[in-house]
């Protein structure tokens, strides 16, 4: 089906996005990992928060969660891995499926991980960020998965279910061989290990990777006052686009996204 917004991240801007939306009777899908497995799930006092002191991250999330479901917002679990303005939709693809939504707002936080030396010239040319998508190309290749994606051995099991040779790598210090095409990897001791695709399951893409064209600055989203993108139909707001990386300005971005992202549907 198609959504009127889609929302990739869970944290306090996306649910308060969701949460305007549905208060709009907007159909809304959020698309994340486990919202309580956020870094802010592990503070254990947010004593800057306006009106509730001293509540725990864990405690503010389920709140969010929790009103957010109860208006009706769909939720799924999963990786986006590209964003594709299409006129007047944008297509979002989830790990082997894809999403559509009237507009888009990018959520997803901050990105801790510089791309990998080679990631970035070799992105479809042999680096890959889904297994159960890519992974037929290789059958009886070789192939590196590095990652930490919830899901990193349920991909990695798949990719040798098809035949493919698996050598499983820590990301840290990690190099991409290649220059036309993959043609292996260096860790972090200086160990060449030959292969035809990489495999980054990160359990998030930043954003400049997740979508092409898309204009940043330091490293963070570029976005007007409207907390509009460069790209059509799609917004952002939170820790993504930029300082300061604070809880009331994520919670304010998510609600002032969602308002112009639904004026913006006409």
């Amino acid at each position: 089906m198609k959504y009127d917004l889609l929302i990739v991240g869970g944290g306090p801007a996306g649910l308060t996005a969701a949460i305007h939306a549905r208060a709009r009777d907007k159909s809304v899908l959020v698309i994340s990992n486990d919202p309580t497995a956020s870094p802010l799930c592990r503070a254990p006092a947010m004593s800057n928060f306006p009106g509730l002191p001293g509540v725990t991250g864990l405690e503010l999330v389920e709140r969010l969660l929790g009103q957010a479901k109860d208006l009706g917002v769909s939720f799924r679990q999963g990786r986006a891995l590209s964003v594709m303005p299409m006129g007047k939709s944008v297509m979002v693809s989830v790990e082997d499926s894809v999403e559509e939504g009237s507009a888009l707002i990018l959520a997803p936080g901050v990105s801790r991980a510089a791309p990998l030396q080679g990631e970035v010239q070799l992105l479809g040319r042999g680096v890959s960020y889904c297994a159960t998508c890519d992974g037929m190309f290789y059958r009886g290749k070789a192939v590196v998965c590095a990652g930490d994606a919830p899901n990193f051995d349920e991909e990695a099991e798949f990719l040798r279910s098809i035949g493919c040779q698996v050598t499983v790598k820590r990301l840290p210090g990690l190099s991409i061989l290649g220059t036309e095409r993959v043609t292996g990897v260096r860790d972090a001791k200086g160990e060449e290990t030959p292969c035809d695709g990489v495999f980054l399951l990160r359990a998030s893409i930043a954003p400049a990777q997740l979508a092409p064209g898309l204009e940043t600055e330091g490293g963070y989203i570029k976005v007007d006052a409207r907390m509009a993108t460069s790209l059509p139909g799609v917004f952002a707001a939170g820790d993504c686009t930029g300082q300061p990386l604070q809880l009331a300005k994520a919670v304010g971005q998510g609600q002032a996204a969602a308002h112009f992202a639904i004026e913006a549907m006409g």
